[in-house]
């Protein structure tokens, strides 16, 4: 299989954090949108391995805001998952970050929309249309990547849980995935919102790569 990272998001309370964290993913992600029930609402983070990268995700937010957080969090990369235009997700990467921009993705969505966008992002995320932003916990139909010719690279997201651990090893098999870099898990794997299944998650990080944790 191919070498897959793995990012866990809407991570929300200190204790569970350090107990996925012990899992050794390569991302955890925390929501500063106002509107989840997946917002973060402390002041410090616990302490992380260094070689996890804590992402910040915004929706529409302002710029002072996202740098707010940077600096108080000490964030190694921002997710915009909103409809932030070319020339925002341009002024995120002028401070030196890791910059995710996430686009809603159904059967009729249009890659060469997002093209422009490319020299100012360093990931894509494609997640899944629905009625919130992300953490909907549906998928959608992952043939449409096919469809994606770019170069830069993307996290596949939306709706991803246990049951679907052999559809996303299928999935990595594909010329679709070429350029698949990440999988991003979420609501799936949670026993309520925002706090996370170690149990789960340790079943699925073992089945995705076939190895002992």
């Amino acid at each position: 299989m191919k070498n897959v990272k793995l990012k866990i998001c809407g991570m929300k309370y200190p204790e569970n954090i350090q107990e996925i964290a012990a899992l050794k993913p390569d991302y955890l992600g925390f929501i500063f949108w106002d509107q989840s029930i997946r917002k973060m609402d402390f002041e410090t983070l616990p302490k992380i391995p260094l070689n996890i990268k804590k992402v910040g995700v915004f929706v529409d937010e302002s710029i002072h805001e996202i740098f707010s957080k940077i600096n108080q969090f000490k964030l190694d990369a921002v997710q915009l998952h909103g409809n932030e235009n070319i020339i925002f997700c341009k002024n995120v990467k002028k401070i030196g970050i890791e910059v995710i921009k996430s686009f809603s993705v159904d059967n009729d969505f249009d890659f060469n929309s997002i093209k422009e966008y490319e020299p100012f992002v360093d990931y894509f995320l494609f997640d899944t249309k629905g009625k919130l932003p992300g953490g909907n916990g549906i998928s959608f139909d992952w043939k449409v990547l096919e469809n994606y010719s770019f170069e830069k690279p993307y996290f596949l997201s939306g709706g991803i849980g246990i049951t679907e651990v052999d559809a996303v090893k299928d999935f990595l098999k594909t010329e679709a995935s070429k350029k698949c870099i990440a999988i991003d898990v979420n609501s799936r794997f949670e026993t309520k919102p925002g706090y996370k299944s170690k149990i789960k998650l340790k079943k699925f990080k073992k089945s995705l790569y076939e190895i002992e944790i």
